[in-house]
């Protein structure tokens, strides 16, 4: 008799979804059995796991899916970095009527806990006056970017979900997520709803390449680079816990300075090719941030295992091998 716990994966198509998926079933003898959802097709998921298309923002579409799951990842959600041109429409119809379905189909279902990801995004400007982000940080953002109602969706499916913990007794898990470093066929994002390359994969190419590389700004800004396996340790953590709620900020807690970001690209894609690296003070700073994660070490017994250079040898395997 199968006693293991099943998990619901949405958004498991996604970029960070099939990692979760590799890693969960990659944990041996894990007590979890998982399976995930989609609105598009994934050859690497469909291969390894039931898969099941559905679309959120319809509440009948959840009909497709059984009502035996322990736990609930709802990564599923739009976001800018996905989104061409600027349709705020979808932000309101994913993340906040998707993530209401969602939950009240766990409420429905006697789901036991539902995990979710937040964007830093509401916080992540208090980090020019403090480095150091706190989970409960008040919400401090500029409300006339195009990131503006996003932020503003994703907080309020979080309202949403402490409503329906503290009514429905519906654990609750919270991860708010600065960016997430993976290794994938996808470098490009877009940006102002125009498609362009990502920065760090084009500081790759060049340091791949042996070609010049500008350190803009100050070189000493530092930002807290975390790997999307620690992410999934994080998530795997969270199925595990025995708390009724948390709110968690995702990262390592360390700072690596844009030099060391640099230095180290050069150091593990380059080879024997060593890019020159040329100061560029008069131009723009790259953001800087560190988030704390205290509380998700105390409570989670979270720690993180890939150091900087770790991970960039980490994507360089996976670049290699191809999976993602």
């Amino acid at each position: 008799m199968n006693t293991k716990k099943k998990i619901l994966i949405i958004g498991a198509n996604g970029g960070i979804g099939k990692y979760v998926v590799d890693y969960f079933l990659n944990i041996s003898d894990s007590p979890f059995e998982i399976e995930g959802t989609g609105r598009h097709h994934c050859a690497f998921v469909e291969e390894r796991i039931p898969y099941y298309l559905l679309d959120i923002r319809d509440k009948s579409e959840f009909k497709k899916i059984g009502n035996n799951y322990y736990a609930v990842i709802d990564l599923a959600g739009a976001m800018p970095a996905r989104m061409e041109g600027y349709n705020p429409e979808d932000y309101i119809n994913s993340n906040i009527v998707g993530t209401f379905n969602v939950l009240e189909y766990c409420i429905k279902s006697k789901v036991d806990r539902v995990l979710y990801t937040q964007s830093f995004g509401d916080i992540k400007d208090r980090s020019e006056d403090d480095l150091l982000l706190l989970p409960d940080m008040l919400p401090k953002f500029d409300y006339s970017t195009d990131h503006s109602l996003y932020v503003v969706s994703k907080n309020t499916a979080v309202e949403m979900i402490k409503c329906y913990n503290a009514i429905h007794g519906l654990k609750a898990f919270i991860f708010r997520l600065p960016t997430i470093y993976s290794w994938s066929s996808n470098d490009s994002f877009y940006v102002d709803g125009i498609l362009r390359k990502r920065a760090w994969r084009l500081l790759i190419e060049k340091a791949s390449k042996g070609e010049p590389i500008e350190v803009w700004g100050d070189p000493s800004r530092k930002k807290d680079m975390i790997y999307v396996k620690d992410f999934c340790q994080m998530l795997y953590k969270a199925c595990e816990a025995s708390l009724s709620y948390g709110h968690y900020n995702v990262g390592t807690g360390i700072g690596t300075s844009l030099l060391d970001q640099i230095q180290g690209m050069i150091q593990v894609f380059g080879d024997n090719r060593k890019s020159e690296i040329i100061m560029r003070p008069d131009m723009p700073n790259a953001p800087q941030y560190i988030m704390d994660i205290s509380n998700a070490e105390i409570e989670l017994g979270y720690k993180p295992l890939y150091s900087y250079i770790d991970m960039l040898n980490d994507m360089k395997r996976e670049r290699d091998m191809n999976r993602f």
